[in-house]
């Protein structure tokens, strides 16, 4: 009976924490599954495709690569400015109207085809509104002043999309008067 108590408040091990190793020779061959596993995909970043080649997938390498690590499917880290993360942390708090509706009547708690979506996600020096790792998407809801600087949304567009991220912007008129539009478009886009 204690024995029984005693395995359900501990979580298991593995042999190796437990001390079950196996045993042998100092010849032992190291393990030949690689650290990581590559799988078609949404198109491959170019620092996944460095990555990959540095550990000898350079025969694998297809145009449309993802990583899976830990059983976990998406992109490999993007990198971002840690002083954005206490700014988007805000943004998450006051959303804007369209965002609210995008977030709670489409994105939210999988609700687009069991698909995980983020708020406020920062990648880079920016914050993007909404982005999905599986997907390889950014969610952009473009307000009015979005009219007023062209140059610097183009800008943010080429560089999330040297990272393999698609970018997908609806206006706040269509995610406030037509969401089941929108949904509609983003459904589209998956098959």
């Amino acid at each position: 009976m204690e024995d029984k108590a005693n395995r359900n408040s501990n979580p298991p091990q593995s042999p190796l924490v437990r001390g079950e190793a196996k045993s042998g020779s100092s010849n032992q061959t190291k393990q030949t599954e690689p650290p990581l596993r590559l799988a078609q995909g949404a198109n491959t970043p170019p620092l996944m495709k460095q990555l990959a080649i540095r550990l000898g997938y350079q025969k694998t390498i297809a145009k449309s690569l993802v990583m899976i690590r830990g059983g976990r499917e998406g992109f490999a880290f993007l990198p971002y400015d840690k002083k954005l993360t206490a700014l988007a942390r805000e943004n998450r708090k006051n959303p804007t109207p369209a965002e609210q509706k995008m977030w709670l009547e489409v994105l939210s708690r999988r609700q687009f085809s069991s698909y995980k979506f983020l708020r406020q996600k920062p990648i880079e020096h920016f914050i993007v509104d909404f982005y999905c790792a599986k997907l390889g998407w950014v969610i952009e809801i473009d307000g009015d002043s979005h009219a007023e600087q062209p140059r610097y949304d183009e800008n943010r567009t080429a560089l999330l999309e040297r990272h393999g991220l698609t970018v997908i912007r609806y206006g706040n008129r269509d995610v406030l008067n037509n969401i089941a539009g929108v949904y509609d478009d983003l459904a589209g886009r998956l098959g």
